[in-house]
């Protein structure tokens, strides 16, 4: 495959050393990036320069904290989704989420759409294949949209609210869903009509992990293993690329004051012992990048509305 045209190196912006870092979001109100790590039980804040970083235990392996129209956070996390006061520190069970699943299963990516609702998915504890599903959570209420899936990964959606986007990383290959008015897959006789593979990703290098949309509707997405994320037009071909000095970025994020730096999420995860956790290397770290040189821009983050 034809590598795209490189625009810039991603350098360490904060030495968080993940074992598995993602869901990275962008608080507009406190200038803040923050993200996950998830197999530590652990949510990262820092600020756009990669100041003032903190963490945060959790209770549980957990995935995602989206943004809800009321300031606090609703967590996506192992068997439970629960609101959470990042300033309080306060934590209230909101809803179950698989909790008597065989295989066991955890969260996995989670994004909030263009209606306010939340899309979520599971995976097996060691990656089972089919042991996967995934949901949407609208106004409270959760609902299943597809299982069999192994590693859910890579939602995101149009700027028009008009397609879901996303991928089962062990295919290499990104599947778009076309939406209804409200947010829904279109469906017929009762059931939802089948995605239609969008993008097809098994000769770059990587495996297809997180994304998201930029302000002119081209995906950028994370190549597990590539050490690079892609930037893919309309059609899902790839148009151009940013590259890190680590194998395994996990997720991007266009973020910063003017939604024009692109963070990343890495992982150490099933790498050597005696490489990965060595305070000298960069695994794990979040990387930014900045492109407003490109005139590329982000999306302001949708806010999850639970009523």
């Amino acid at each position: 495959m034809t590598q795209s045209p490189s625009l810039s190196e991603a350098t360490s912006c904060v030495a968080s050393h993940c074992e598995l870092g993602e869901g990275p979001g962008w608080n507009a109100n406190t200038n803040e990036v923050r993200w996950m790590n998830i197999l530590a039980s652990e949510l990262h804040h820092a600020a756009a320069d990669g100041s003032r970083h903190r963490i945060t235990a959790l209770a549980r392996k957990t995935s995602y904290a989206a943004l809800t129209t009321e300031g606090d956070y609703l967590l996506v996390a192992e068997h439970q989704l629960s609101r959470f006061d990042p300033t309080t520190g306060e934590l209230a069970d909101f809803l179950p989420f698989e909790t008597n699943h065989s295989p066991a299963t955890r969260s996995n990516d989670a994004r909030v759409d263009t209606h306010g609702s939340l899309w979520l998915s599971s995976m097996g504890l060691n990656a089972e294949a089919g042991a996967g599903s995934l949901y949407r959570l609208h106004r409270g209420q959760l609902t299943r949209l597809m299982s069999g899936l192994s590693i859910p990964n890579a939602l995101c959606f149009s700027p028009d609210g008009r397609y879901a986007y996303f991928s089962d990383t062990t295919t290499g290959q990104v599947m778009r869903w076309m939406l209804d008015a409200d947010g829904w897959p279109l469906s017929a006789a009762g059931r939802y009509e089948a995605p239609e593979v969008w993008a097809d990703l098994r000769e770059s290098g990587g495996n297809p992990d997180g994304a998201i949309i930029d302000s002119e509707g081209h995906m950028w997405i994370a190549l597990w293993g590539a050490g690079r994320v892609a930037r893919l037009d309309h059609e899902g071909r790839e148009v151009a690329h940013v590259t890190l000095p680590v194998s395994q970025p996990s997720c991007p994020l266009l973020g910063g004051e003017s939604l024009d730096i692109l963070y990343i999420t890495t992982a150490y995860e099933g790498m050597p012992l005696s490489t990965s956790q060595s305070e000298s290397t960069q695994n794990g770290n979040l990387f930014a990048c900045d492109l407003s040189a490109a005139g590329i821009k982000g999306l302001a983050e949708p806010l999850l509305i639970l009523g």
